[in-house]
């Protein structure tokens, strides 16, 4: 499927000074640890959260202001952050059109809005300060500095999927934990970032599809041999996850959550992941060859490319045998580098693109020769200068 998000610019945000990134789908971030990928994939939790909750209560829960602005570029630049992401698909449909904001740091952690745009075809509004305009009448939002528009207006069909597409971004680091312990049940509708909630989802998933709740098992059992079934227990008010595992002639043995590898869990919750309804218009699943055999990989990877025909699927890896998957081009990676005190991020050179067409080195290969290599600095730069934020309306 096109990617939902087509191209995501980065002003200050967190480790990244100024990037301007452009999707596949999937698409793979490739990194050292320390490089910067979580803060990247983070951009897409913090829009999400954004369009769900007031603005200070998205910077209270990413650690304040202070935290998500870059402060790399020194006391002479602006200390304001910005956004902007440009879209593929909205509804389902290929769509054209973005939305950015900027937002400046004020004394005692205090923070404005500078500047919102958003375009959906050709309607448009454009918010400077607390003054909004736009060409679809009837709008009037009453606005504080300290909120955005969006979440406002969104009801307005013309922007309503806009709204829709970036509260439904989801970021995904499974946390085995929290698989094992007893959970509260929920309406089963989201899955939780660290899963915490796997087993509402998965009653949730069984309830709208038998077949989907079968593939998971189905899918499981490749990833994890002998594992056949996993089911949800009630346990007075909770809920937890039991899997049933078989070998020889009519063996089997049952198993509760807490009893199961870290491997296992972290299977289960990417399945969740993958099979929630509602979809979700982008997932980022953050090293999902963690506590992985790495003989199972290949099925996670097919898990996800599968997901990537329902939705944008994003996926931050440090691992060679996870792109060691033949379908892997040089149009999937984006090379992710800690370079003088910041996060860089590029897509692969001319050499390395060049090897991978050729099927002269895979890009697991390349990996651990040291020679999957980002695009020069020149050039890098240079498309940089194309990551504008806002455009003229007028």
């Amino acid at each position: 499927m096109e990617p939902t998000i087509k191209q995501l610019v980065l002003k200050r945000f967190r480790s990244i000074p100024s990037e301007r990134i452009t999707f596949d789908n999937p698409t793979i971030f490739v990194g050292r640890n320390g490089s910067g990928k979580s803060n990247l994939v983070s951009a897409f939790s913090f829009l999400a959260d954004a369009m769900a909750s007031p603005l200070q209560a998205v910077f209270d829960k990413a650690g304040g202001i202070s935290t998500v602005r870059n402060r790399t570029s020194g006391r002479s630049y602006p200390p304001n952050l910005g956004l902007r992401v440009d879209f593929g698909r909205l509804n389902g449909k290929a769509s054209s059109g973005f939305y950015a904001f900027e937002v400046r740091a004020l004394k005692n952690y205090g923070f404005s809005v500078v500047r919102e745009q958003c375009s959906v075809g050709s309607a448009w509004f454009d918010r400077i300060g607390t003054k909004f305009t736009s060409n679809v009448g009837g709008m009037k939002p009453s606005l504080d500095p300290s909120s955005l528009s969006l979440p406002l207006v969104g009801g307005e069909a013309k922007f309503a999927p806009v709204l829709r597409t970036l509260a439904s971004m989801r970021v995904y680091s499974i946390e085995p934990g929290k698989l094992r312990e007893m959970q509260d049940p929920d309406s089963g509708t989201s899955l939780k970032p660290d899963g915490s909630n796997v087993t509402s989802v998965l009653k949730e998933i069984e309830r709208q599809s038998d077949r989907d709740f079968e593939r998971i098992s189905d899918i499981l059992a490749t990833i994890v041999p002998n594992t056949k079934q996993v089911e949800v227990k009630k346990h007075g008010k909770n809920l937890s996850l039991e899997f049933t595992q078989e070998w020889g002639e009519r063996k089997r043995l049952k198993f509760e959550g807490f009893s199961m590898s870290d491997g296992t869990l972290r299977a289960i919750g990417m399945l969740a992941a993958v099979f929630q309804r509602p979809v979700p218009s982008l997932i980022a699943v953050e090293e999902p060859e963690a506590t992985i055999h790495p003989g199972a990989l290949e099925s996670v990877l097919d898990l996800l490319r599968h997901a990537s025909k329902h939705m944008q699927v994003v996926i931050t890896t440090h691992s060679p045998e996870l792109l060691d998957a033949k379908w892997i081009t040089d149009q999937h990676l984006r090379i992710v580098e800690w370079t003088e005190g910041a996060t860089r991020v590029a897509p692969v050179s001319d050499a390395t693109r060049k090897a991978l067409h050729d099927h002269l080195m895979g890009a697991g290969e390349l990996l651990r020769s040291n020679a999957l290599d980002p695009a020069s600095l020149f050039d890098h730069e240079e498309k940089l200068m194309q990551g504008e934020l806002f455009e003229d309306f007028a």
